[in-house]
Protein backbone atom coordinates (compact mmCIF):
# COMPACT_ATOMS: atom_id res chain seq x y z
CA UNK A 1 0.00 0.00 0.00
CA UNK A 2 1.39 3.59 -1.23
CA UNK A 3 -0.46 5.90 1.40
CA UNK A 4 -1.22 9.40 0.74
CA UNK A 5 -2.73 11.72 3.78
CA UNK A 6 -4.30 14.48 2.93
CA UNK A 7 -4.80 17.21 5.50
CA UNK A 8 -6.49 20.58 4.90
CA UNK A 9 -5.66 23.08 7.48
CA UNK A 10 -7.21 26.97 7.42
CA UNK A 11 -5.21 29.58 10.67
CA UNK A 12 -4.30 25.83 12.78
CA UNK A 13 -0.45 26.42 13.03
CA UNK A 14 0.06 25.17 16.45
CA UNK A 15 -2.72 22.46 16.33
CA UNK A 16 -1.16 21.44 12.60
CA UNK A 17 2.40 21.21 13.74
CA UNK A 18 1.09 18.64 16.64
CA UNK A 19 -0.62 16.65 14.23
CA UNK A 20 2.42 16.71 11.46
CA UNK A 21 4.92 15.36 14.70
CA UNK A 22 2.56 12.64 15.55
CA UNK A 23 2.04 11.15 11.46
CA UNK A 24 5.62 11.25 11.64
CA UNK A 25 6.39 9.11 14.49
CA UNK A 26 3.54 6.19 13.81
CA UNK A 27 3.41 6.98 9.92
CA UNK A 28 6.62 7.72 8.54
CA UNK A 29 6.40 6.08 4.91
CA UNK A 30 3.16 8.11 4.11
CA UNK A 31 3.44 10.68 1.39
CA UNK A 32 2.15 13.42 3.32
CA UNK A 33 0.04 16.68 1.67
CA UNK A 34 -1.18 20.04 3.78
CA UNK A 35 -3.55 21.62 2.12
CA UNK A 36 -3.50 25.56 3.71
CA UNK A 37 -5.88 28.01 3.09
CA UNK A 38 -5.64 31.06 2.75
CA UNK A 39 -4.13 31.25 6.81
CA UNK A 40 -2.59 34.20 8.05
CA UNK A 41 -1.30 32.57 11.38
CA UNK A 42 2.43 32.01 9.58
CA UNK A 43 1.22 28.15 8.48
CA UNK A 44 2.71 28.37 5.40
CA UNK A 45 6.68 28.95 6.80
CA UNK A 46 5.85 26.69 9.52
CA UNK A 47 5.22 23.65 7.29
CA UNK A 48 7.58 24.36 4.44
CA UNK A 49 10.12 24.55 7.28
CA UNK A 50 9.45 21.12 8.16
CA UNK A 51 11.47 17.91 6.24
CA UNK A 52 8.12 15.42 6.88
CA UNK A 53 6.02 17.30 4.53
CA UNK A 54 5.69 15.78 0.71
CA UNK A 55 4.02 18.74 -0.54
CA UNK A 56 2.50 22.04 0.86
CA UNK A 57 -0.56 23.17 -2.00
CA UNK A 58 -1.89 26.51 -1.13
CA UNK A 59 -5.63 27.67 -1.48
CA UNK A 60 -7.18 31.05 -2.09
CA UNK A 61 -10.90 29.35 -1.06
CA UNK A 62 -11.57 28.85 2.48
CA UNK A 63 -14.27 25.85 1.37
CA UNK A 64 -13.47 22.27 3.09
CA UNK A 65 -13.86 20.72 -0.16
CA UNK A 66 -12.16 22.36 -2.31
CA UNK A 67 -8.78 22.04 -0.02
CA UNK A 68 -9.74 18.00 -0.15
CA UNK A 69 -10.10 17.98 -3.91
CA UNK A 70 -6.88 19.99 -4.37
CA UNK A 71 -5.36 17.48 -2.09
CA UNK A 72 -6.44 14.74 -4.05
CA UNK A 73 -5.21 15.93 -6.81
CA UNK A 74 -1.66 16.61 -5.59
CA UNK A 75 -1.51 12.88 -3.82
CA UNK A 76 0.22 10.01 -5.35
CA UNK A 77 -0.71 6.88 -3.05
CA UNK A 78 -3.11 4.45 -4.42
CA UNK A 79 -4.87 4.87 -1.01
CA UNK A 80 -5.47 8.59 -0.25
CA UNK A 81 -6.05 9.34 3.47
CA UNK A 82 -8.01 12.63 4.81
CA UNK A 83 -7.00 13.56 8.36
CA UNK A 84 -8.21 16.79 9.93
CA UNK A 85 -5.59 19.21 11.27
CA UNK A 86 -6.36 18.80 15.07
CA UNK A 87 -6.52 15.13 15.41
CA UNK A 88 -3.56 12.83 16.39
CA UNK A 89 -2.89 9.31 15.36
CA UNK A 90 -2.70 6.47 17.09
CA UNK A 91 -0.08 3.49 16.45
CA UNK A 92 -2.33 0.93 15.20
CA UNK A 93 -3.24 3.96 12.42
CA UNK A 94 -1.74 3.08 9.33
CA UNK A 95 -2.13 -0.76 9.79
CA UNK A 96 -5.86 -0.39 10.49
CA UNK A 97 -5.52 1.19 6.69
CA UNK A 98 -4.23 -1.28 5.44
CA UNK A 99 -6.41 -4.03 6.80
CA UNK A 100 -9.34 -2.06 6.25
CA UNK A 101 -8.68 -1.37 2.03
CA UNK A 102 -8.27 -4.93 1.92
CA UNK A 103 -12.32 -5.33 2.30
CA UNK A 104 -13.84 -2.37 1.32
CA UNK A 105 -12.74 0.67 -0.83
CA UNK A 106 -13.24 2.81 1.34
CA UNK A 107 -12.03 2.25 5.45
CA UNK A 108 -12.95 4.76 8.37
CA UNK A 109 -12.97 4.73 12.06
CA UNK A 110 -12.89 6.59 15.61
CA UNK A 111 -12.34 9.81 17.05
CA UNK A 112 -11.83 10.25 20.45
CA UNK A 113 -12.31 13.94 21.10
CA UNK A 114 -12.26 15.41 24.68
CA UNK A 115 -14.98 18.11 25.71
CA UNK A 116 -15.85 20.12 28.80
CA UNK A 117 -17.72 17.16 29.81
CA UNK A 118 -15.51 14.48 29.53
CA UNK A 119 -13.97 11.83 25.82
CA UNK A 120 -16.17 11.40 23.61
CA UNK A 121 -16.45 8.70 20.83
CA UNK A 122 -18.07 8.10 17.19
CA UNK A 123 -19.26 5.11 16.39
CA UNK A 124 -19.99 3.29 13.50
CA UNK A 125 -23.63 5.55 12.08
CA UNK A 126 -25.64 4.05 9.26
CA UNK A 127 -29.01 4.95 7.47
CA UNK A 128 -31.21 3.23 5.03
CA UNK A 129 -33.03 5.71 2.85
CA UNK A 130 -35.09 4.97 0.45
CA UNK A 131 -33.31 1.65 -1.25
CA UNK A 132 -29.40 2.51 -0.54
CA UNK A 133 -27.89 1.59 3.69
CA UNK A 134 -25.71 4.90 3.84
CA UNK A 135 -22.65 4.58 6.41
CA UNK A 136 -21.97 7.48 7.22
CA UNK A 137 -18.00 8.74 8.32
CA UNK A 138 -16.18 11.29 9.65
CA UNK A 139 -14.24 13.50 6.71
CA UNK A 140 -11.22 14.06 9.33
CA UNK A 141 -10.37 10.16 9.73
CA UNK A 142 -11.16 8.47 6.71
CA UNK A 143 -8.98 6.48 3.83
CA UNK A 144 -9.81 6.21 0.53
CA UNK A 145 -8.69 3.56 -2.56
CA UNK A 146 -8.37 6.48 -5.23
CA UNK A 147 -9.99 4.77 -7.90
CA UNK A 148 -13.24 5.22 -5.63
CA UNK A 149 -12.25 9.16 -5.42
CA UNK A 150 -12.01 9.18 -9.38
CA UNK A 151 -15.57 6.99 -9.38
CA UNK A 152 -16.72 9.72 -6.92
CA UNK A 153 -14.95 12.54 -8.90
CA UNK A 154 -14.13 14.16 -5.06
CA UNK A 155 -15.94 15.82 -3.61
CA UNK A 156 -18.78 18.20 -4.01
CA UNK A 157 -17.28 22.11 -3.64
CA UNK A 158 -20.95 23.77 -3.75
CA UNK A 159 -21.21 22.53 -0.26
CA UNK A 160 -19.24 24.63 2.74
CA UNK A 161 -20.72 21.47 5.21
CA UNK A 162 -21.82 18.50 4.96
CA UNK A 163 -19.45 16.92 2.44
CA UNK A 164 -18.44 13.84 4.05
CA UNK A 165 -22.35 13.29 4.52
CA UNK A 166 -22.90 13.50 0.20
CA UNK A 167 -19.76 11.32 -0.59
CA UNK A 168 -21.69 8.91 2.22
CA UNK A 169 -24.59 8.71 0.10
CA UNK A 170 -22.77 8.86 -3.28
CA UNK A 171 -20.94 6.08 -1.97
CA UNK A 172 -24.13 4.43 -1.34
CA UNK A 173 -25.43 5.12 -4.93
CA UNK A 174 -22.05 3.58 -6.12
CA UNK A 175 -22.77 0.28 -3.88
CA UNK A 176 -19.64 0.77 -2.71
CA UNK A 177 -19.28 -0.65 1.15
CA UNK A 178 -17.45 2.09 4.23
CA UNK A 179 -15.75 -0.49 6.47
CA UNK A 180 -15.10 0.34 9.95
CA UNK A 181 -11.83 -0.29 11.58
CA UNK A 182 -11.85 0.10 15.41
CA UNK A 183 -8.17 0.40 15.11
CA UNK A 184 -8.20 3.36 13.02
CA UNK A 185 -7.75 5.87 16.11
CA UNK A 186 -7.95 9.42 16.12
CA UNK A 187 -7.78 11.90 18.87
CA UNK A 188 -7.61 15.36 20.41
CA UNK A 189 -4.41 16.04 22.18
CA UNK A 190 -6.46 19.29 23.77
CA UNK A 191 -9.69 20.23 24.94
CA UNK A 192 -12.17 21.32 22.57
CA UNK A 193 -14.94 23.74 23.17
CA UNK A 194 -17.82 21.34 21.49
CA UNK A 195 -19.51 24.51 20.55
CA UNK A 196 -21.98 24.80 17.56
CA UNK A 197 -21.56 27.29 14.79
CA UNK A 198 -24.83 29.06 15.77
CA UNK A 199 -24.30 31.67 12.43
CA UNK A 200 -24.91 28.27 10.25
CA UNK A 201 -28.46 27.33 9.99
CA UNK A 202 -29.11 28.29 6.83
CA UNK A 203 -25.91 26.65 5.13
CA UNK A 204 -27.22 23.56 7.65
CA UNK A 205 -30.71 23.20 5.96
CA UNK A 206 -29.21 24.36 2.38
CA UNK A 207 -26.58 21.45 2.30
CA UNK A 208 -29.34 19.06 3.83
CA UNK A 209 -31.72 19.99 1.35
CA UNK A 210 -29.05 19.75 -1.30
CA UNK A 211 -27.76 16.54 -0.79
CA UNK A 212 -30.97 14.90 -0.44
CA UNK A 213 -32.33 16.28 -3.71
CA UNK A 214 -29.41 16.07 -5.19
CA UNK A 215 -29.02 12.27 -4.31
CA UNK A 216 -32.30 10.80 -4.33
CA UNK A 217 -34.41 13.46 -6.22
CA UNK A 218 -38.28 14.93 -5.12
CA UNK A 219 -39.86 12.05 -2.84
CA UNK A 220 -41.75 11.87 0.26
CA UNK A 221 -38.93 10.24 2.20
CA UNK A 222 -36.67 13.66 1.30
CA UNK A 223 -39.50 15.87 2.46
CA UNK A 224 -39.72 13.53 5.66
CA UNK A 225 -36.32 13.82 6.63
CA UNK A 226 -35.95 17.58 5.99
CA UNK A 227 -39.33 18.38 8.32
CA UNK A 228 -38.13 16.31 10.88
CA UNK A 229 -34.50 18.00 11.31
CA UNK A 230 -36.24 21.43 11.20
CA UNK A 231 -39.11 20.53 13.62
CA UNK A 232 -36.54 19.20 16.08
CA UNK A 233 -34.23 21.97 16.45
CA UNK A 234 -37.85 24.69 15.79
CA UNK A 235 -38.63 22.67 19.63
CA UNK A 236 -35.34 22.96 20.73
CA UNK A 237 -34.83 26.55 19.85
CA UNK A 238 -37.96 27.24 21.36
CA UNK A 239 -37.12 25.34 24.49
CA UNK A 240 -34.27 27.70 24.73
CA UNK A 241 -36.77 30.96 24.61
CA UNK A 242 -39.18 29.36 27.42
CA UNK A 243 -35.72 29.08 29.76
CA UNK A 244 -34.43 32.63 29.19
CA UNK A 245 -31.31 31.08 26.78
CA UNK A 246 -32.47 32.61 23.62
CA UNK A 247 -34.87 35.68 22.94
CA UNK A 248 -37.96 35.37 20.59
CA UNK A 249 -36.01 37.50 18.03
CA UNK A 250 -33.44 35.37 17.65
CA UNK A 251 -35.96 32.30 17.72
CA UNK A 252 -37.67 33.89 14.26
CA UNK A 253 -34.64 34.68 12.75
CA UNK A 254 -33.05 31.36 12.96
CA UNK A 255 -36.63 29.94 11.29
CA UNK A 256 -35.97 32.75 8.62
CA UNK A 257 -32.34 31.13 7.93
CA UNK A 258 -34.14 27.10 8.61
CA UNK A 259 -36.65 28.30 5.22
CA UNK A 260 -34.45 30.08 3.24
CA UNK A 261 -31.41 27.55 3.36
CA UNK A 262 -34.18 24.97 2.51
CA UNK A 263 -35.61 26.57 0.12
CA UNK A 264 -32.32 27.74 -1.29
CA UNK A 265 -30.84 23.93 -1.04
CA UNK A 266 -34.07 21.91 -2.95
CA UNK A 267 -33.72 24.55 -5.83
CA UNK A 268 -29.84 23.77 -6.16
CA UNK A 269 -30.38 20.47 -5.60
CA UNK A 270 -32.63 19.58 -8.13
CA UNK A 271 -30.23 22.14 -10.54
CA UNK A 272 -26.96 19.81 -9.91
CA UNK A 273 -29.54 16.46 -10.10
CA UNK A 274 -30.26 17.85 -13.80
CA UNK A 275 -26.53 18.70 -14.70
CA UNK A 276 -25.00 14.89 -13.54
CA UNK A 277 -27.32 12.00 -14.21
CA UNK A 278 -24.37 9.99 -13.61
CA UNK A 279 -24.20 7.65 -10.37
CA UNK A 280 -21.30 9.98 -8.59
CA UNK A 281 -24.17 12.69 -8.32
CA UNK A 282 -21.29 15.45 -8.78
CA UNK A 283 -21.27 18.50 -10.91
CA UNK A 284 -19.06 20.38 -8.94
CA UNK A 285 -16.53 17.46 -8.30
CA UNK A 286 -12.62 17.40 -9.00
CA UNK A 287 -12.61 17.49 -12.61
CA UNK A 288 -14.69 20.52 -12.68
CA UNK A 289 -12.43 22.91 -11.83
CA UNK A 290 -8.29 23.85 -12.81
CA UNK A 291 -7.73 27.29 -10.31
CA UNK A 292 -7.75 25.90 -6.54
CA UNK A 293 -3.86 25.36 -5.97
CA UNK A 294 -2.12 29.41 -6.21
CA UNK A 295 1.12 28.08 -5.22
CA UNK A 296 2.30 24.59 -4.94
CA UNK A 297 5.90 23.14 -2.88
CA UNK A 298 6.52 19.60 -3.90
CA UNK A 299 9.54 17.85 -2.43
CA UNK A 300 8.80 14.79 -4.15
Amino acid sequence: MELSVVIPTLNGRDHLAATLDVLAANAPDAEVVVVNGPSADGTTGMVRDRDDVDVLVEVSDRTLNVSRNAGIRAASGDVVAFLRHDLAVEETWTDAIEAGVERAPVVTGPVHETLPAGMTTTEPERRRIRNREVTYFNGGNVAFRSEILDELDGFDEYLETGGAHDAAHRLAGLDREVAWESELCVRTEYEADGGVDERDHEWKYRALSYRLVKNYGVRPTVVRRVASHAGSDAVAAARDVVTGSATPTGWVGNGRDVVVGIATGWSDGLVARARDRTAARNPHGCSKRADRAVAKYDRR
